[in-house]
């Protein structure tokens, strides 16, 4: 019986360096981006549709396994194909001069923001001089003065009309504290009351009934009083705007004419102008009130619209969004998308224990408030507290901005499925994945974008060059992490990782490039730093300490395969199986799930073994056994269907009485036809078995059955490899149970006949007899012959 095994030039994927038109990655053209070389043709379909499709919800979530790159990926390709686009609009916001509370939003074009908030800035600091020139001139003095001298002749006007009228009367006006008054005049002197008493009474009426006609009159001639102060004022005010708009006309005017294609910058400054001239007294007197405060203005300082300094912060432009060094439609990436940071908020200041704010204090920045975004194509800024009423304090309510956006989300498949199923909201607004592969085809375009993504690495983080050895190795260990002779990885993490790791040990050993040692110096390194727990298994099974036979025979008992993984360290450890029977009922009974050790798949696969038994070996007769089956030493939880052969070649086993060879490990799953079929890990599994098989002694029989579907599957290491080579270790494929048995046994499986018999010497044919045996001895004890027995 001659079954095959493998040759070492199957167990390992060699690169082929005669494709490779250079010596070092240094003569390489170096490539930077991603999206031009990793192929990912879903990930481009998708990434293409999502930004060029215009209609709403269709962005777009980029989903695959942590450290693929996909924010590059999809940040290059994105930035490339959008560089023709148009370029955004630039978003401001201005006061709102009738309502404070409600800033206005503008939009200008390409880096007229940050031209009108200059301009605007130069204007806050221009007009305060401006308006000191123009209201310190001396022909405003003269104009002043003249209303001024106006009022005065007119008063003065009155007073002698009063005069005259008095002395005709013989009558004096008096100014005293309490206002005008008249008193009697005799000789050109003021009558004092003795003298006035001393008069007859006619005389005396006389001149008292004067006197209250001219108090009379002085009252109707003051009463326009206040009528010619307001028209003065009214003046002086008119000349204010006069000499305001004459100093603020030019500067405002050359603000204007560089803005005039856009009437809400025409309309901002006319309000602006307006202001201004308002507050004239205000901006005036800020030297005063400054000069008086020692820093930090107080209230009462600033009248009633503030002090100048807030005057002057109306005028200021609050640039949201700055598109001025922007080519093409920009492509943002967000890493710490809080609610702020998304949408944008309101800030406050502090001022006399008060917090304020005005327009200039909304800062441009999670989830729900990412969606009512989109939903309403449209950023409403606010604060979460305000939101959800947490806090009373007064705050604006911006203008929303219009929102015309493509979003990405970059997250792991799990995050992406969950959204899908809870969240009703997120099919609509994300309609397309962009799903990353995890690996990609290993070909020659692709082994020369290796190489050339490498150079950019290289050139990037000031890395020596690699020499093509070092490269050759960087491809075979991309295709180990996939597990495939025939895909590289695009795990751009776990590469970048290991060139830096690799060029620290060129380093260390005097290289001035990196060759295909030091890729394995690296890769060494790191897995002894992670083995720790390997290395305490190993041990105790070496101890026998954890039970494994690697020679001899034994019937019922066989070495299973298992992975542990160790966060990104995963490695291979053979297990110890054992299986018993005796007559029973037809079950096949799985300590582990009875022990809820077991998880689902684990389970399923035992559930397999009793239809495989009872449709080849007793289709017409009852399943008459009783079998058990265990992972000996097996503390934790088992899960997976990879030991599901190995199971059930121990099952043949205890019911045929065939001994199995010790010096062999098994790992496959099996359906109900027999049929071995691939699992995973298999490079660590074999790997697992030969160091323990190494450690006790190489015998040139020890070896491990794989299915033949993993074939393609082998990356193994180099010392496994190189023991094949030598013949002191072996791998042998198998696809059905009858070839796994004939290499375990060195027994023929035997094929059945017509009638469904077997040889009776084969393994196939003990199997079929002692389940017969048991089958007449369970009808017996039926029939009330109590007679068993136990294997």
């Amino acid at each position: 019986m001659d079954h095959r095994k493998l040759t070492p030039e199957e167990l390992y994927q060699g690169c082929d360096m005669s494709q490779f038109q250079f010596e070092t990655t240094a003569e390489l053209d170096p490539l930077n981006d991603l999206s031009q070389g990793v192929n990912q043709p879903r990930a481009v379909q998708a990434l293409k549709f999502g930004a060029g499709i215009r209609q709403h919800g269709y962005n777009i979530f980029a989903l695959g396994p942590s450290g693929m790159g996909k924010h590059a990926f999809a940040r290059q390709y994105l930035s490339r194909k959008l560089e023709e686009a148009l370029s955004p609009w630039d978003w401001c916001y201005v006061n709102n001069f009738e309502n404070p509370g409600r800033p206005s939003l503008l939009h200008l074009p390409q880096g007229w923001g940050n031209a009108l908030a200059q301009d605007m800035e130069k204007l806050s600091q221009e007009v305060p001089n401006a308006l000191k020139g123009a209201f310190e001139s001396e022909e405003y003095q003269n104009r002043v003065q003249a209303i001024q001298q106006e009022f005065k002749e007119y008063q003065q006007s009155v007073f002698e009309e009063l005069q005259q009228k008095a002395r005709q009367k013989n009558l004096t006006l008096l100014k005293t504290p309490s206002g005008l008054s008249f008193a009697p005049m005799q000789n050109q002197e003021i009558m004092s009351p003795e003298e006035f008493q001393k008069l007859d009474e006619d005389r005396r009426k006389q001149l008292e009934k004067d006197m209250e006609e001219m108090q009379n009159e002085s009252q109707r001639m003051f009463q326009k009083f206040p009528a010619w102060q307001r028209d003065m004022r009214q003046k002086i005010s008119d000349l204010n705007h006069e000499v305001a708009q004459y100093a603020l006309g030019p500067m405002i005017n050359e603000i204007r004419e560089k803005y005039q294609d856009n009437q809400d910058v025409s309309s901002f400054l006319d309000a602006v102008s307006e202001d201004i001239i308002k507050n004239v007294q205000t901006i005036l007197e800020g030297d005063k009130h400054q000069a008086e405060g020692s820093g930090q203005q107080h209230p009462a300082a600033m009248g009633e619209s503030g002090g100048r300094e807030q005057i002057m912060r109306r005028y200021r432009v609050n640039v949201l969004v700055d598109n001025s060094q922007t080519q093409g439609a920009p492509v943002i990436y967000e890493d710490n998308p809080t609610y702020a940071n998304l949408v944008g908020r309101v800030e406050h200041q502090p001022l006399m224990g008060a917090l304020i704010t005005d327009f200039n204090l909304i800062n441009p920045g999670a989830w729900d408030g990412l969606k009512r975004a989109l939903i309403s194509q449209q950023i409403k800024i606010e604060s979460l507290a305000e939101m959800f009423s947490l806090i009373s304090t007064i705050s604006l309510e911006p203008q929303p901005v219009p929102l015309d956006i493509k979003v990405v989300l970059v997250g792991s498949p799990l995050v992406y499925y969950l959204l899908k199923e809870f969240d009703p909201e997120f099919s609509k607004l994300f309609k397309v994945a962009a799903d990353f592969d995890t690996s990609m085809d290993w070909n020659e375009n692709h082994q020369e974008f290796f190489a050339r993504f490498m150079a950019g690495v290289i050139q990037e983080e000031k890395l020596k060059p690699f020499h093509k050895t070092g490269v050759s190795r960087l491809l075979e260990q991309s295709a180990r992490k996939v597990q495939d002779q025939k895909k590289l990885s695009t795990h751009i993490q776990g590469l970048t990782d290991l060139m830096r790791e690799a060029d620290y040990w060129a380093g260390e050993n005097g290289r001035e490039s990196v060759a295909d040692v030091d890729v394995e110096q690296a890769i060494e390194a790191s897995v002894f730093r992670s083995d720790r727990m390997r290395e305490h298994i190993q041990e105790a099974i070496q101890r026998d300490i954890m039970l494994i036979d690697t020679q001899g025979w034994q019937t019922g008992q066989i070495n299973g395969l298992s992975v542990m993984g160790m966060g990104d360290f995963m490695f291979g450890r053979p297990h110890r199986i054992t299986a018993r029977i005796r007559l029973g009922k037809g079950e096949v009974i799985d300590i582990e799930r009875e022990a809820k050790l077991s998880g689902p798949i684990h389970s399923k696969g035992v559930l397999i073994l009793s239809g495989f038994l009872g449709s080849r070996y007793a289709p017409d007769l009852p399943l008459s056994l009783s079998a058990s089956l265990v992972f000996e030493q097996s503390y934790s939880g088992i899960e997976g269907d990879s030991a599901s052969s190995a199971e059930l070649f121990c099952l043949l086993s205890a019911i045929s009485g065939v001994p199995l060879n010790q010096s062999l490990a098994v790992t496959g799953s099996v359906n109900q036809h027999g049929r071995i079929q691939a699992i995973g890990g298999v490079n660590e599994k074999i790997e697992g078995f030969f160091d323990i098989c190494r450690e006790r002694g190489l015998t040139s029989k020890q070896g491990v059955l794989i299915p033949e579907a993993n074939l393609t599957h082998l990356m193994l290491r180099r010392d496994v490899v190189q023991a094949v080579e030598r013949g002191e270790f072996h791998i042998y494929p198998v696809s059905t149970v009858d070839q796994g048995m004939e290499i375990l046994t060195q027994r023929f499986a035997g094929e059945a006949d017509s009638q469904g018999e077997y040889p009776a010497e084969s393994i196939n044919g003990l199997v079929q007899k002692r389940l017969k045996e048991l089958s007449e001895k369970r009808m017996q004890f039926a029939s009330g012959d109590k007679q068993g027995g136990e294997s």
